[in-house]
């Protein structure tokens, strides 16, 4: 882990992370990562934070897979949860997930771990 991928394990090849730069897609992928899902939406925190476009494309030249399932802070949706299981399911592991904290994204993965 670096300051530039500061992220921690919260289940078997899944880890969360705070707001990334798209600078830190290439060193997920140096650290081994196959998937990232951007959990934050757009200009949430105003217009100095990364949008989407810029750390999708940064990841896909990394070679990563990347999703967008933008979700807010403080309510997380039976639908935006059953599609983040979905992304779970699909995705190639291991997967790095972010929000502006990893609060947002830590829940996403542990209310997915809980669906029938």
């Amino acid at each position: 882990m670096s300051d530039l991928l500061p992220f921690r394990a919260v289940a078997p090849d899944v880890c969360v992370a705070p707001q990334l730069q798209p600078s830190a897609m290439a060193e997920a992928a140096r650290a081994g990562f196959r998937s990232v899902i951007n959990n934050r939406p757009d200009f949430e925190e105003g217009p100095l934070q990364p949008t989407n476009a810029s750390i999708e494309a940064a990841a896909r030249d990394a070679g990563l897979e990347y999703r967008f399932l933008p979700v807010q802070g403080t309510y997380q949706s039976p639908e935006e949860i059953a599609a983040f299981a979905r992304l779970l399911a699909e995705l190639p592991r291991p997967i790095l997930a972010f929000c502006r904290s990893g609060a947002r994204s830590t829940r996403l993965v542990m209310y997915a771990a809980n669906l029938p």
